[in-house]
């Protein structure tokens, strides 16, 4: 009878959503649902199989939403400008600031001028995530109960940290809230890299044993950011990668063909402006050129969950004719400019996925809407190619494009984008490999590489990060490689920075004079430091050591160092005087006492791995189980990259971004790779694959992919059409 009742409710709550829905759209919910096929691996993976294109934009939006409603939400949430209707008040100027770039009405046009083809995959899009819903009415989303197919322009390029975030909320919040805070300088390029970082390798068949291209994808991104899923269709899609939740094209991934991986680009892709602006009336005129114009105004409002439900705060926004007012400066106003193509990157970020080789990869290339990134490229003919960021506006070298220009000359205008010819491009260098790891491209094929005197400074503002010097000595004249050796590659304990740091630790210790109390404080750790390796590990104790040196040696000249435009291991090996090394070295020694008991804690004591629930903010806990992880933050030059630190109410460190997804890929007459992913594929805590791979990952030991239908047999934990 309870078993009947239960039957009963459940089919009200879904006859009750249909009629919300409308039954059109469930009949062609379920129509569409019968062309699509989901097979589920062993690790939970989803292979998406449809007819069309769009069948499988439709199966792989469901399959994503089984995995993690929550996180496909909340991305669009927040690409829409509505997170303080879920999460309150304080994020008001978050949802101000995407709103000063997304407009649903202008969304909705473009939708509507969108290419047919494109049209159908947005359909789907929704049709997808509309028909999950239908089929899960336990499922209470935040805010998004009804996709539209427009929403899919508001988020159309899969990495972690937008454009639009380059704008300073506090500057936002101090002009348009009124609010007396200090202003702050945009964030520097090196400062938005410290965020996010990748690694990306293409190697020729010249330097593989087998004579085929092979390629790592390597990005470093918060944890569970995106999905693993492959995609496929009869209309000649067929992609396997990394998804970011929600989104219906393979971000970083391979076909048959070819295969391409995205770094956080050191571009100078966005424009700042100073705007001379005068009163006059009601209204406000800013100067350009000669003339005066108008500020153009618009209101703006933000809904936002309050004590007492919803309530609503309205701005009146202003916007020259280089983009919107994001605040001022000695002054002057201050307005961005940065792309705002969303037809044309979605179409990039989906057209992609289905080249079959150099030249169609190529054409993609040329809708120039891959603004923030750099990309590597690999394919079975053998080629293997480098792309910098993708949107490069042309402008006067004459100004300092790092900091804001003068809005009032028109020199400062943007002319046409670079072509692809005119920004660094590498294809087939002589070296037969080509990297990229957040830096500049100067060295990215060793001797081979593009002369940075060749281009204009605002092409790249970055320089040489120590992973970068890791991958130097770890490719420069080497040959044989195999997916093992690419994978040991990924994961060699080598640490670069310290290679080029610690020298002066240890020499400012031996020059020491006896009667210098740091002196018989630090031997012990200075005779450790000295016979090491320069290898983590997760017994190393000499890791520990230098870790938290580092980071105290770090924060105690960061800033000297960028004022000296010195990279911080070389400022750090040859400009800090030796009182300043030794005392923190003892300061690191005593972090480590007070926090650990002893300063002699072996590395994987500190560093853990653990995933206890989905929550997109984490929490961790000592007292619960957790994994040691020997690779470090990557920064100290490990390609492998474990962002961790201590939470509160923990001493143990516990990782929250960066190897988030590891594969590696060889392209021959058929494609082999593996992969990992951090901790799982199912945000569910209860599901078998929500930290099954969390020891594979903690050890770099990659699984199979299985790519072809057929590798798929023997290892199949379902089958089913979505609502099934």
């Amino acid at each position: 009878m309870i078993k009947k009742a239960v039957l009963i409710l459940a089919a009200a709550s879904l006859c009750s959503a249909c009629i919300a829905a409308g039954n059109s759209d469930v009949t062609r919910w379920e129509n569409e649902a019968k062309r699509v096929t989901i097979i589920r691996d062993n690790w939970g993976i989803a292979h998406v199989y449809g007819n069309t294109d769009a069948d499988a934009v439709f199966g792989m939006e469901y399959a994503q939403a089984e995995d993690d409603f929550n996180r496909v939400e909340t991305n669009y949430i927040n690409a829409l400008g509505r997170l303080a209707e879920a999460e309150g008040e304080s994020r008001i100027y978050q949802d101000l600031r995407m709103k000063l770039f997304i407009d649903p009405e202008a969304l909705k046009d473009e939708y509507a001028q969108s290419p047919d083809w494109l049209v159908a995959l947005m359909n789907a899009f929704a049709d997808g995530l509309n028909y999950y819903l239908y089929k899960h009415p336990e499922v209470k989303p935040r805010v998004i109960t009804h996709f539209e197919p427009w929403m899919a322009l508001s988020f159309t390029e899969g990495s972690i940290g937008g454009d639009i975030e380059h704008v300073n909320l506090n500057q936002l919040a101090a002009f348009y809230g009124h609010e007396p805070r200090a202003q702050v300088e945009p964030p520097s390029p090196e400062e938005m890299r410290e965020a996010s970082g990748s690694n990306g390798i293409a190697l020729a068949p010249p330097i593989t044993r087998w004579h085929h291209a092979l390629m790592l994808i390597n990005p470093h991104t918060s944890f569970y950011f995106r999905s693993e899923l492959q995609m496929a269709s009869n209309e000649g899609l067929d992609a396997y990668g990394a998804v970011t939740w929600g989104q219906f094209f393979i971000y970083q991934g391979f076909n048959p063909h070819c295969g391409w991986m995205h770094t956080t680009s050191g571009v100078n892709d966005i424009s700042y402006y100073l705007e001379t602006v005068e009163k006059r009336g009601d209204h406000y005129f800013y100067v350009y050129g000669d003339k005066e114009l108008p500020v153009i105004e618009e209101e703006i409002s933000i809904p936002y969950k309050a004590a007492r439900g919803m309530a609503e705060k309205k701005f009146l926004v202003y916007r020259t004719q280089h983009g919107p007012v994001i605040g001022e400066q000695n002054g002057k106003w201050l307005t961005v400019r940065m792309m705002q193509e969303h037809i044309k990157a979605l179409e990039q970020s989906y057209g992609r996925t289905k080249a079959t080789d150099y030249h169609s990869f190529r054409q993609t290339m040329e809708l120039h809407t891959n603004s923030s990134n750099n990309t590597i490229y690999a394919d079975s003919d053998g080629e293997i190619a480098y792309f910098h960021a993708n949107f490069i506006p042309r402008r006067d070298p004459q100004f300092d494009w790092t900091r804001p220009v003068d809005g009032s000359n028109p020199a400062t205008d943007w002319g046409p984008l670079l072509t692809v010819e005119e920004s660094p491009h590498l294809q087939d260098p002589k070296s037969g490999w080509i990297y990229n790891s957040n830096d500049a491209p100067w060295s990215a094929a060793g001797p081979g590489s593009l002369n940075k005197e060749d281009f204009p400074s605002y092409v790249e503002t970055g320089g040489e990060s120590a992973r970068g010097l890791h991958v130097l000595r770890l490719l420069s004249g080497k040959k044989g490689f195999t997916l093992d050796s690419l994978i040991s590659a990924a994961f060699d304990s080598y640490l670069p920075w310290f290679e080029r740091a610690m020298p002066a630790l240890i020499k400012a210790w031996d020059e020491a004079p006896e009667t210098n109390p740091l002196k018989a404080r630090s031997a012990d750790q200075i005779a450790l430091l000295r016979a090491w390796d320069y290898r983590w590990g997760v017994d190393s104790v000499p890791t520990s050591l230098a870790v938290f040196w580092g980071e105290d040696i770090s924060r105690r000249v960061r800033g000297e160092a960028r004022r000296a435009d010195v990279p911080i291991y070389d400022y750090v090996g040859s400009k800090v005087p030796a009182d300043v090394l030794l005392q923190s070295l003892a300061a690191a020694s005593d972090r480590l006492t007070s926090e650990f008991g002893t300063w002699k804690t072996p590395w994987g004591e500190i560093n853990r791995f653990q995933r206890l629930s989905d929550d997109i903010v984490p929490h961790f806990d000592d007292s619960k189980p957790s994994i040691p992880v020997g690779f470090t933050y990557s920064n100290w030059g490990s390609l492998a990259s474990f962002s961790a630190h201590a939470y509160p109410g923990t001493k143990k460190w516990y990782g929250n971004s960066g190897n988030s997804f590891v594969a590696v890929v060889e392209f021959g007459s058929t494609v082999r790779a593996r992969a990992i992913t951090a901790g799982g594929e199912s945000g569910n805590p209860a599901s078998p694959h929500f930290d099954d791979e969390a020891l594979r990952y903690t050890t770099g030991k990659l699984r199979n992919v299985y790519f072809y239908r057929s590798q798929l047999r023997g290892h199949t934990e379902r089958t089913y059409h979505p609502g099934e």
